[in-house]
C-alpha cells in the first residue's frame, strides 16, 4: 500500500519519525549522564532535546495518521497501524508530561520522576518501533506498488513496478552506494 503522504517520492511519516525518535532517546540518555554525574548541563541538554521531540512527534504524528486513514478497514495492517499510532501518542504524552514536571519545576535538575516517565516513553517506542517495522517490512504499508531491487529512482517519476537495466547511470550510482 503506497503512502498518501510523500515528498520526493518517499513516505513523508517514515522520513520524520527518526527526530522524535533520536532526541527522545538522547534525553534519556542525557538525563541518565545528569544523575550519574550531577552536571546540570545534561540536564539542560535533555530538557530541550524533549521539547524538540515532543514537536517533532506531533508533526510525524499528523503524516502517521494521515497513511493510517487510507488503509483498508478490516485488516491486519489497520490494526497494527492503530496500535502504532496510540502507543506513540502515549510516548509523546508522556515525554509531554516530563517535560512538564521539568518546566514547572527545576527544569535543569529533574526530579526523578520525571526521568521515569521518559524511560517508560523509550521503552513503549521501542514497542511501537517494531510495530511500525511490522507495518514497513511485513505489511508494506509505505511501500510503493511492486518495489523490487531493481525499481528505477523516486525521482524519475516511473512506477516501482519498471526494471532499471543493469547498464543505466541510476543502477550503476546504486551498486557504487
Amino acid at each position: 500500500m503506497e503512502s498518501r503522504a510523500k515528498l520526493l517520492g518517499h513516505p513523508i511519516h517514515q522520513m520524520l519519525v527518526v527526530f522524535p525518535l533520536g532526541l527522545l532517546s538522547a534525553a534519556v540518555l542525557f538525563d541518565i549522564a545528569w544523575l550519574s554525574t550531577g552536571n546540570r548541563t545534561f540536564g539542560a541538554v535533555a530538557y530541550w532535546n524533549i521539547a524538540a521531540g515532543v514537536v517533532c512527534g506531533l508533526i510525524s504524528a499528523v503524516f502517521g495518521l494521515w497513511d493510517w486513514l487510507a488503509i483498508p478497514a478490516a485488516t491486519r495492517a489497520k490494526a497494527v497501524g492503530m496500535w502504532h499510532g496510540l502507543g506513540n501518542v502515549v510516548v509523546v504524552a508522556l515525554f509531554a508530561a516530563s517535560w512538564s514536571m521539568r518546566y514547572f519545576g527545576e527544569a535543569y535538575a529533574p526530579a526523578t520522576a520525571a526521568v521515569g516517565l521518559g524511560v517508560a516513553g523509550v521503552l513503549l517506542a521501542l514497542v511501537t518501533g517494531w510495530l511500525g517495522g511490522e507495518l514497513v517490512d511485513r505489511l508494506a504499508v509505505g511501500v510503493d506498488p511492486g518495489a523490487h531491487l531493481n525499481s528505477p529512482s523516486s525521482l524519475s517519476g516511473l512506477p516501482a513496478s519498471l526494471t532499471v537495466p543493469p547498464d543505466e547511470p541510476a543502477s550503476q550510482e546504486r551498486r557504487a552506494a
